[in-house]
């Protein structure tokens, strides 16, 4: 901040005779040069961090108090003597910005036509993004007054120099990166702001849409005054900006907040920066649309010895005034006077025994409209009535928007200084500027909308564990018809589209949308239906190397006889047969079945008669049957799988094979070849650099049997080292927690409404929420709208950073959401609709000229 040493004499004395500070009339300070981190001008340099946010709108309130008070320590022990500027600002998520972000993530299916569904949604949904900018001034490089002289005797000579000296840049860089290392312990995890980021920063004042800076280490000279280039038009309660053309590109109001109540109480609505993604305002359309205006702070944290003096002085001067009573002829004091003193004296005990400290800040409230000077004066309203409701007043500064519009500008300085406060650094913290809604990874696909009190999107890779050194597995866990299996194939395809190898073993049987989807998208999908129609798809001759191939087998085929066999050892003829055909150039479960039925052994004769009658079951057809012609049987290549296994009944954890039916072992016969397929495609060395995803829906089919937990733990302890992600998706949290390797392997998890109080209770624990009635009502609501409409998709995320928030899940497309339906109505409706499609295509004439090929790809892509 200037002092009466950097002011021009005329200036100062201008601003005494007026009253007014001399700051209003200083010279706007210009832009020398843009740095990572850095904003560099004539007078000073200052160093520029990006915040992160935190997600403290479902964190217990016990938790919030420690992060409000983390906050205000790092206030008093970082900042003291720095003069600091804080800015929220917003922008519109770009859907052509995500479309250049698609082209660099998906590697298979139609990118294109991905990239274009999600940039259409998201300039659709018109949905605002928060940036939290700091900046500390670091450097004084010259007085404002010594600066205009300069540059207009440099401008007059023609030797005007807008670059930064190596030396001097070398030296702020490295003062930045040393308060970047204080700032990154604090709860706003402060790192260095990327130069991007600053020149757009600045350029966005300017309402005129300007070219992206040139990639360089700095920006500075020509580049810089493009990025500079703006007109303002100051009126009594707005200023005009105007474009290139100099027609009106947006109408900006500069709002003070004079006084705050004595206390604030938080957490809660009085959170007065956190709540600024709350308000909201009637349009002239009639829609209820946000306002989200934008901030700007700027504050200086006093030393402790310097505050510690400030209070003495008005402890001192309120002891004098109650002795001067005293001895008056009344002999009585003001009870303000009094209250003042102890006021005083309690304060300066806190701040002798506690970390706390003073700060003066300068809070104001930009708020902007393209649209017209009424719908600004609109938004203002909502303002000035949203925070009245909090008791905090707001008023548009009249007569002082050019000095505070030019304040809240990167690199220039304090004007309006008597509208501020000095107060404690739990003031400042209070306001929870840092606080709101924000989970998920920091880059990847979008999944889906943030709903907390912070929009956003919310980004998530499911196959993003393996590339940080994490665990990889991911919990959906809800109850049935909540979105949550629709949520893993929105996931599972996703993941597909960036080249991974994608299974989902389906035991529910209304998974088939994912295939639908996956053409749709042009990925190589499969779809192997487990049954009579399809024998041999499961067979592991064909998906596991030979020797390998022999032993699952012969286990396979153990649990299928009955015990009497296993009991008189049939187990040696099976591997004898098994190892024979595994010589065999064609080898096939099949065949091993016809070796042991021309066996002269009785005992070997009989188990391959009564394994031939198994492998004409439904489930016995997949893992002995032998193969029909274009059959499609399950291979170990990229690409998305769907595996459906229908009347599947597994025998419950502990059960004897003696005691298990014979629909129970051929079921556990069938799951053990899945399984074995599944973790020789994780485990292949061809396939090592390769993502891959194992989803499995209603996992609690898996967890109630000993071969399910030890498939299940062993992919989750593994996946890291194998690249492989898994999914799990079940009805039954509380059927997870006896699990131990895979509870330490979940990093991610999506809990959706769950109805008894055990399962809510198992969810709180897994999303690592307090269990207690607060957790229950808020798993139990979260499916639901206020008027009880079921909201499909709508869940609470608990991500790798262990930060919990409500959010949404979003397809780019209607139609691509209603391929992946698992509504039972929904997909009657599909298929008669292939079926009359299909019969009427069969009715028109066939044009089988040589351009009838041509015809249909433009067609069809023209629907596309």
């Amino acid at each position: 901040m200037s002092t009466a040493k950097t002011t021009k004499k005329g200036a100062s004395r201008l601003g005494r005779m007026l009253g007014l500070g001399a700051e209003r009339f200083m010279p706007v300070p210009q832009l020398v040069a843009l740095a990572d981190g850095l904003v560099v001008t004539t007078t000073s340099a200052e160093a520029w961090f990006v915040l992160s946010s935190a997600n403290t709108d479902l964190m217990p309130e016990e938790s919030q108090d420690v992060e409000q008070d983390a906050a205000a320590l790092a206030l008093s022990k970082i900042l003291p003597g720095y003069d600091c500027h804080l800015k929220v600002v917003w922008s519109q998520l770009d859907g052509e910005m995500y479309r250049a972000e698609a082209h660099e993530m998906f590697t298979a299916g139609d990118i294109e036509a991905f990239a274009s569904m999600w940039a259409a949604r998201l300039d659709g949904l018109d949905l605002p993004q928060r940036h939290l900018l700091l900046g500390v001034r670091i450097g004084e490089r010259s007085t404002a007054a010594n600066a205009t002289v300069q540059n207009t005797a440099a401008s007059a000579l023609g030797l005007r120099h807008t670059g930064l000296p190596e030396g001097e840049l070398a030296q702020l860089d490295a003062a930045a990166r040393r308060l970047e290392r204080r700032l990154e312990a604090t709860p706003w995890r402060a790192r260095i702001a990327p130069v991007e980021l600053l020149a757009w920063a600045v350029s966005r004042e300017s309402c005129r849409p300007q070219p992206a800076p040139p990639n360089l280490p700095t920006v500075t000279g020509a580049s810089l005054v493009r990025l500079t280039q703006s007109r303002a038009v100051p009126h009594s309660d707005h200023v005009q900006l105007l474009d290139a053309r100099g027609a009106t590109a947006a109408w900006v109001a500069m709002l003070a907040m004079p006084s705050f109540p004595e206390q604030l109480y938080t957490p809660g609505e009085q959170e007065w920066l956190r709540c600024l993604s709350e308000i909201r305002y009637i349009h002239a359309s009639g829609d209820e649309l946000l306002v989200c205006p934008e901030a700007s702070v700027r504050f200086s944290v006093w030393r402790k010895g310097a505050a510690i003096k400030a209070v003495d002085k008005v402890r001192q001067s309120a002891k004098e005034q109650r002795r001067s009573a005293a001895e008056g002829s009344a002999g009585e004091t003001l009870a303000e006077t009094e209250e003042t003193e102890a006021t005083m004296e309690a304060l300066r005990q806190r701040m002798s025994r506690d970390s706390m400290t003073l700060l003066e800040d300068h809070p104001r409230l930009l708020v902007a409209s393209t649209e017209s000077l009424e719908d600004l004066q609109a938004r203002c309203d909502a303002v000035i009535s949203h925070f009245a409701g909090l008791s905090i007043d707001v008023i548009v500064a009249a007569d002082e928007q050019r000095e505070m519009w030019l304040e809240s500008q990167l690199g220039d300085m304090l004007r309006v200084a008597d509208l501020g406060h000095i107060r404690e650094t739990d003031a400042l913290a209070a306001s929870m500027f840092w606080g709101g809604s924000e989970a998920g990874d920091d880059e990847g696909p979008i999944a889906g909308l943030l709903t907390g009190t912070t929009p956003g999107v919310c980004r998530f890779d499911i196959t993003a564990g393996s590339a940080r050194g994490d665990a990889t597995t991911t919990a959906f866990l809800g109850r049935s018809g909540r979105g949550k299996t629709t949520s893993m194939m929105l996931a599972t395809l996703t993941a597909a589209m960036r080249g991974a190898f994608a299974l989902m073993l389906g035991f529910k049987g209304d998974e088939g949308g994912l295939v639908k989807a996956g053409e749709y998208l042009g990925l190589n999908a499969h779809h192997v239906t487990c049954g009579t129609n399809t024998p041999g798809v499961a067979d592991l001759f064909r998906m596991l190397p030979r020797g390998e191939a022999a032993l699952q087998v012969v286990s396979q085929m153990l649990i299928m006889l009955p015990e009497r066999m296993r009991g008189q050892g049939v187990e040696t003829h099976l591997l004898r047969a098994a190892n024979e055909v595994a010589e065999h150039h064609d080898p096939a479960s099949w065949r091993v079945l016809d070796v042991l039925k021309d066996s002269a052994n009785e005992l070997a004769h009989d188990a391959g008669q009564a394994l031939t009658e198994v492998a004409r079951t439904q489930l016995g057809a997949p893992v002995m049957g032998k193969p029909s012609e274009g059959a499609s049987p399950l291979r170990p290549e990229p690409g998305l799988w769907l595996v459906q296994v229908p009347g599947l009944t597994m025998p419950q954890a502990g059960t004897r094979p003696a005691d298990m039916t014979m629909n129970e072992r051929v079921s556990l016969a069938l799951m053990r070849g899945l399984i074995a397929y599944a973790l020789n495609t994780s485990s292949r060395a061809d396939l090592r650099n390769l993502p891959k995803v194992i989803s499995v829906p209603e996992v609690h089919v898996l967890t109630g049997t000993d071969d399910g937990k030890r498939f299940l733990d062993l992919v989750a302890r593994m996946g890291r080292a194998l690249d492989t992600s898994l999914a799990i998706d079940s009805q039954d949290p509380h059927s997870l927690l006896g699990l131990d390797g895979v509870l330490e392997a979940i990093t991610t998890v999506f809990g959706f409404e769950q109805s008894t109080k055990v399962q809510q209770d198992a969810l709180a624990e897994l999303l690592r929420l307090p269990v207690g009635e607060a957790s229950r009502a808020l798993i139990h609501g979260i499916g639901k709208t206020a008027r009880g409409v079921i909201r499909h998709g709508h869940c609470i995320v608990r991500d790798r950073s262990d930060r919990v928030a409500t959010m949404q899940w979003d397809a780019p497309s209607a139609e691509l959401l209603r391929a992946l339906s698992t509504n039972p109505k929904d997909q009657a409706e599909d298929t008669d609709a292939k079926q009359r499609s299909d019969a009427e295509a069969e009715l028109e004439p066939q044009d089988e000229g040589p351009d009838a090929g041509a015809d249909f790809v433009k067609a069809g892509s023209e629907a596309a």
